[in-house]
């Protein structure tokens, strides 16, 4: 068994944000799957299934994502070395630049820090996908820049940057 959770925060009027670039990404993922995510409290999240991969969209807001990480790599007994993956944004990678590393640092990102602290570990798979603007994050700050939408020209390069995403996602699951 093997969990990708997409970071987010779990209102609607989040959709479309910087920090739910995770969520979008597991939306697409959903979409060409034909998968449909169900409600599970147990977990705090809405959990999809796909033989022996479960995507997560945490229910928790983002800067807790990790309480509903534990919940599932404690019940399934996993590593997260080995069958964690996450999918998140970074706004220090430029737009659409996709990143995948093994185990490695916040560097900042506050549901990385989350799955950190709960899990006591930085050994765990990241995908970040890349939310850069700066002339955006220069005027109007940070915490307003990662809950801002994406602006009309990046919201047409989306489906390019998922269909990238989906395809370093796919090779990095073994």
């Amino acid at each position: 068994m093997k969990i990708i959770v997409g970071f987010g925060n779990p209102e609607q009027k989040y959709n479309f944000t910087r920090h739910n670039f995770g969520f979008l990404f597991l939306d697409f993922y959903a979409k060409i799957h034909k998968l449909e995510f169900q409600s599970s409290p147990k977990f705090l999240a809405d959990i999809a299934k796909q033989d022996t991969l479960l995507f997560v969209k945490p229910k928790t807001f983002y800067n807790e994502i990790g309480q509903s990480v534990l919940s599932l790599v404690n019940f399934y007994k996993l590593n997260p070395s080995e069958d964690l993956i996450v999918v998140c944004d970074d706004f220090n990678l430029p737009f659409g630049q996709i990143r995948y590393r093994k185990k490695g640092s916040s560097g900042g990102n506050n549901g990385l820090k989350s799955i950190e602290k709960y899990l006591n570990t930085t050994d765990f798979q990241r995908i970040r996908l890349g939310s850069e603007n700066e002339a955006l994050r220069k005027k109007i700050g940070d915490v307003d820049f990662v809950l801002s939408k994406f602006t009309p020209e990046e919201r047409e390069n989306l489906p390019e940057i998922m269909k990238n995403a989906l395809e370093t996602l796919k090779s990095n699951i073994s």
